[in-house]
């Protein structure tokens, strides 16, 4: 049995039912060019190669590595690159023109970083399927004046679609995480819902905004913003940041910058 690596977060998926569901969410097909991040010991990666005959895969356990490429030989041909997901350029693996498809059940240790990573690649990729803790993806689709939405919600909303697909138990993973899990589809925008002029500047605002939830923007803005700025924005300075759409803080980044 292959040893659980904890310093890389690692829960390896065992329920056929669950993986089943998975891939059909994919939905891959041959023409396609899929990348899995973390495939751990192939649970998602073989059902997915075997319909998409040719797949890449990003992991950086040695031991898993070896045992998945001797399981991949009989149902298609795998491209295992060894190395940190975190350090690596996804562009470099494209094939001509194709835009990515990503898989992965992530390790929930770097879930967020990661995504911000892929962000910043965004133009590479056609969609994204991933595995996360349901808490994080809570946070990644809430609506505003809700108890889940805050600085992620905002930070993702001018650059992906996000769709929660279905939540999975602890009993599906091997050891079981202490916490649900969902599986989710990211789609970048092909048209930005709104346009970021600076993007340094709207992160600024939003960190600032969201640091003490229940102030005022008023007062949350007041070292970088006055009221009438906020009010020049189109933002009542009165309003606190969990009641206000994104578009309202690119409003308030352009004012300011």
């Amino acid at each position: 049995m292959h040893p659980i690596r904890k310093r890389f977060g690692q829960h390896f998926l065992c329920d056929q039912a669950v993986i089943d569901q998975i891939v059909a969410a994919i939905n891959p097909k041959p023409s396609e060019q899929i990348v899995e991040i973390g495939p751990g010991l192939g649970a998602l990666t073989l059902p997915v190669l075997a319909k998409a005959q040719r797949m890449d895969a990003i992991e950086i356990d040695r031991d898993a590595i070896a045992a998945l490429s001797v399981s991949a030989l009989s149902v298609g041909e795998l491209n295992i690159h060894e190395s940190d997901i975190l350090k690596f350029e996804l562009s470099s693996i494209r094939r001509d023109d194709q835009l990515l498809r990503l898989i992965g059940n992530l390790p929930y240790n770097i879930s967020t970083p990661l995504i911000f990573k892929l962000i910043e690649q965004r133009q590479h990729f056609l969609d994204m399927h991933f595995m996360l803790q349901k808490e994080v993806v809570d946070r990644m689709a809430a609506s505003p004046d809700t108890a889940d939405y805050g600085r992620l919600t905002v930070m993702l909303a001018p650059w992906l679609k996000i769709e929660p697909l279905f939540d999975i138990g602890p009993q599906a993973f091997r050891p079981p995480p202490k916490v649900m899990s969902t599986v989710v589809r990211l789609t970048p925008h092909t048209h930005p819902p709104f346009i970021i002029k600076d993007h340094e500047t709207y992160a600024r605002i939003v960190a600032a905004a969201f640091s003490q939830r229940r102030k005022t923007l008023r007062n949350a803005l007041r070292t970088i913003m006055t009221a009438e700025q906020i009010e020049s924005a189109g933002v009542d300075p009165g309003l606190r940041a969990e009641v206000l759409p994104p578009q309202s803080f690119a409003a308030l980044a352009e004012q300011l910058h």
